[in-house]
């Protein structure tokens, strides 16, 4: 079943990257599906991120009670926690649950309606134009999204730490610009562009094969959410061991 799944999903894939009949209309889908993936999902992203970062650095504040070590590495802690894992993996969990349910309810809509039928008949490819742009806008908005919510976290921890009192500001400054190794970044980069991936074609596979009505759209949109969470975190631990 999982391997009749997984061939199905390649499949599709293959259909997906068809070279497009007409790119001036891929690129005005492309604009509005980045728009709807980055812009629509930025206020959800600053308020958890900033709150987690805030959690964060009271978090490492309890349980840094030595007198030996500096309150500076909470700062340092919270940077690089942030940046490999919380910052790129929370935010792919959350916009699985918002953007890839909504993708999947969308696509699953056209078919139970007939519409992607109809666009068939009329010889258009429909897996190209309606997965192609959100892939493609997945891919570009997701680390943009997840580059956001790194600044705003290490900022909420800035914020949470100072307000509670857990660490002085100029200590967690200190601690985020003492041994900031580059590579982090980039790690955080790469699973960001994986998520974009995941978040956007597997909601699509599940919204382009329902059958039914739409009780069905509503069951494939989260079996979407729960395959995609389970994508991301099964991506996250073959990125680390990978890369780091």
């Amino acid at each position: 079943m999982i391997f009749h799944h997984f061939g199905s999903y390649i499949l599709l894939l293959k259909k997906v990257f068809k070279k497009p009949e007409k790119w001036k209309i891929y690129l005005k889908e492309i604009f509005h599906e980045m728009n709807e993936i980055g812009i629509g999902s930025l206020s959800l992203i600053l308020i958890i991120s900033t709150f987690i970062g805030a959690v964060m650095t009271l978090q490492i504040a309890f349980q840094l009670v030595s007198d030996l070590i500096p309150t500076a590495v909470i700062g340092q802690i919270n940077r690089d926690s942030n940046i490999l894992e919380l910052g790129p993996t929370i935010s792919g969990l959350v916009l699985m649950g918002k953007v890839g349910s909504a993708i999947s309810s969308q696509i699953g809509s056209m078919r139970v309606t007939e519409q992607i039928d109809a666009l068939e008949i009329m010889g258009i490819n429909a897996p190209g134009f309606l997965i192609l742009p959100k892939i493609i806008a997945g891919v570009i908005m997701v680390p943009v999204l997840v580059i956001i919510a790194i600044f705003c976290a290490i900022t909420g921890g800035l914020i949470g730490g100072s307000l509670s009192g857990a660490v002085a500001p100029s200590d967690y400054i200190q601690g985020i610009q003492e041994g900031f190794n580059g590579f982090t970044v980039t790690v955080a980069i790469v699973k960001a562009i994986i998520y974009g991936f995941i978040i956007t074609s597997v909601p699509a596979y599940k919204g382009f094969y329902v059958r039914g009505g739409a009780l069905e759209v509503g069951q494939a949109g989260t079996q979407a959410v729960v395959i995609g969470c389970i994508s991301i975190l099964a991506c996250d631990y073959i990125i680390t061991a990978l890369m780091l």
